[in-house]
């Protein structure tokens, strides 16, 4: 029992002083004389020196911005306006939503599928591309998709535009 307390003992002694001399270049004195008194040249200056790094530099110098889906006004209004559809894919950092193959129930064998591309964040008309796609399937299970495009697209652009409008209108007085 004695000799296992010494071997532990001794080994961690060694890797103990392992470590420590590792370590040990020297802690070379301060010149007060070329260390600047100001915090922000103090970190200049040990950033070009290579000496140190800072986390806020690696994303930019963004403070106070955040990238969430839901300060995006343009984005939940999107998602608002087709909440009644199933989503199959919603990926707010590639700026893109789909929905699923959408039926009301009126028509058996038609479907309709919508994709939103966000061009910009900005609320205006070319922020948006949306498509329209119908699936009119027959009897025998053939299904035929067309790119319907048109003005079903451009009512539902006017009904997100206008959503996000509003949502915009609201934060802006919540900041006030």
């Amino acid at each position: 029992m004695k000799l296992k307390i010494y071997r532990f003992v001794l080994v961690n002694s060694l890797i103990s002083f392992l470590f420590l001399s590792s370590c040990s270049d020297g802690f070379k004195g301060a010149d007060a004389r070329k260390i600047p008194a100001n915090m922000a040249e103090r970190q200049r200056q040990n950033i070009e020196e290579g000496r140190g790094f800072r986390l806020g530099s690696l994303a930019g110098n963004r403070a106070g911005e955040f990238d969430f889906a839901s300060s995006n006004e343009l984005w939940r209004a999107s998602l608002d306006t087709l909440e009644f559809m199933p989503l199959a894919l919603a990926n707010y950092s590639g700026g893109i939503i789909v929905t699923d193959w959408y039926n009301d129930g009126a028509s058996n064998n038609e479907s309709v599928k919508i994709s939103i591309r966000f061009l910009s964040n900005e609320i205006r008309s070319d922020a948006l591309s949306i498509k329209v796609f119908y699936k009119k399937c027959s009897i025998e299970n053939t299904c035929q998709i067309t790119d319907k495009t048109n003005s079903l697209s451009s009512d539902i652009a006017k009904q997100i535009l206008s959503k996000a409008a509003v949502y915009e209108k609201e934060n802006k007085s919540k900041k006030k």
